[in-house]
């Protein structure tokens, strides 16, 4: 099987690795990081009108190969901005909801005029469980949103939430405005550099038209949505750890120790080709996971997370590894190789840990497959 991009996909890497080059080198993300905000608006905006990527989350379903390309360089350069919460998670999310009011976030997130995050996890819960912590009941002709989510990555960079919560019903998903009455958000910044929050919701009032899946159909979207989510995670760790072995091969040719360049040592070599064989591992399964997306859901399930194992043993021991090797300073603010690892580390605890994915994937594989009809 041909694993090869097509001419468009390694056009679109091609200019999205010189884009990035002349407008987010590490220079300029870390002066973004440092920042209040904490991101490059400009980038954003960039990557919207003069790329056009954000468009891939707009209302028609993307080729998943080119959120994989795009997702790849993202990771390479070490982009802090919402691309995945918003135009790949919310958006596919969004797109499987078949409402109004989810067909109208749509052209905001292809635009870049709104930044949609989903807001699903909650203290405590395991993979893939429904919300036990937030829950909206009917209030007249609308609702009132109470509860907590924990840990929502992108969360103080948004314009719109998109909130799960319990119903009589089910599980269903609400749009909210963040600066809503009854919403508190607790910000903090992550090892990575990037922003998160905690949020919190006192009786928010919410119209019906602010009702973006209802339960019949919400379980099955925010299925789609985490499982592409992880896939694209996936292709973002491929590029972090990329970086990271091309930092630390070139480190190695450059010190010199005993007279010789310390590349030379077998020792290190056989560790720099053990990182690159963690990364082909890495990259096999997520190309599999990728090309899964459209699958039945057992099938998809098992791509996926057998996908977030391997990736998460590739971070682990590819950012360990590369930090090893560059001694001490591997992890100073000045080099770049210790910021990739940091970012290597969440990528691994995000949307499950390989152990929760493992533990996932076993279950999924001992389940019958249904009969053929």
């Amino acid at each position: 099987m041909d694993f090869s991009f097509t001419p468009e996909q390694e056009q679109l890497r091609a200019s999205l690795a010189a884009y990035l080059r002349d407008h987010h080198d590490f220079a300029a993300r870390q002066a973004a990081v440092a920042s209040e905000s904490g991101r490059n608006t400009a980038l954003w905006h960039g990557l919207a009108d003069q790329l056009g990527l954000l468009a891939l989350g707009g209302p028609d379903a993307p080729d998943p190969f080119d959120l994989l390309v795009v997702m790849q360089e993202l990771g390479v350069a070490l982009v802090t901005e919402p691309y995945l919460e918003s135009a790949i998670t919310s958006a596919t999310l969004l797109r499987h909801s078949g409402t109004q009011a989810a067909a109208a976030l749509l052209p905001r997130i292809a635009s870049g005029a709104a930044v949609v995050v989903l807001a699903d996890t909650e203290r405590g819960a395991r993979l893939g469980a429904p919300p036990h912590h937030t829950r909206a009941d009917r209030s007249g002709d609308g609702w009132l949103l109470g509860g907590a989510k924990s840990t929502i990555m992108a969360a103080p960079w948004a314009t719109t939430l998109l909130v799960t919560a319990q119903t009589a019903d089910g599980t269903a998903v609400f749009a909210v405005d963040p600066h809503s009455d009854g919403v508190t958000m607790f910000p903090y910044r992550t090892i990575d550099g990037r922003r998160a929050a905690d949020l919190r919701f006192d009786a928010v009032a919410l119209t019906e038209a602010q009702l973006v899946a209802a339960p019949d159909i919400a379980a099955t979207a925010i299925e789609h949505a985490t499982d592409a989510a992880i896939a694209a995670l996936a292709a973002e760790a491929l590029g972090v750890t990329r970086r990271i072995l091309d930092d630390t091969i070139a480190y190695t040719r450059d010190r010199r120790q005993f007279g010789q360049s310390i590349a030379g040592f077998q020792a290190l070599q056989h560790r720099m080709v053990d990182m690159f064989m963690k990364i082909e591992a890495a990259t096999s399964a997520t190309y599999l996971a990728t090309m899964k997306l459209g699958a039945p859901p057992r099938e998809r399930t098992l791509a996926i997370s057998g996908a977030k194992v391997l990736v998460g043993e590739a971070c682990r021991f590819v950012g360990q590894n590369g930090v090893q090797l560059h001694g001490g300073m591997g992890m100073t603010e000045e080099l770049a190789v210790g910021h990739y690892f940091k970012r290597a580390t969440v990528i691994e605890g995000l949307m499950g840990t390989s152990d929760d994915h493992l533990a996932r994937y076993m279950a999924t594989a001992a389940t019958p497959q249904p009969a053929a009809a």
